[in-house]
């Protein structure tokens, strides 16, 4: 199983998109799509997507 539900990707305009591994889709933050972003915005986001997405299956957070 992978542990892992988002990853980044570099654009061809050189901007990074963070999606969902599983959907293959850009990831969604309040209803945004987590598009254009600089390298260091999408390290921090997917970590943190990452992050909630285990704790959601531990039950740590709903």
């Amino acid at each position: 199983m992978c542990e892992n539900r988002y990853d980044r990707r570099k654009e061809t305009d050189g901007t990074w998109t963070i999606f969902d591994i599983f959907m293959g889709m850009p990831a969604r933050v309040n209803d945004v799509e987590q598009v254009g972003l600089e390298i260091e915005q999408a390290d921090i986001l997917v970590d943190l997507l990452n992050e909630l997405s285990k704790m959601r299956r531990v039950g740590s957070v709903h």
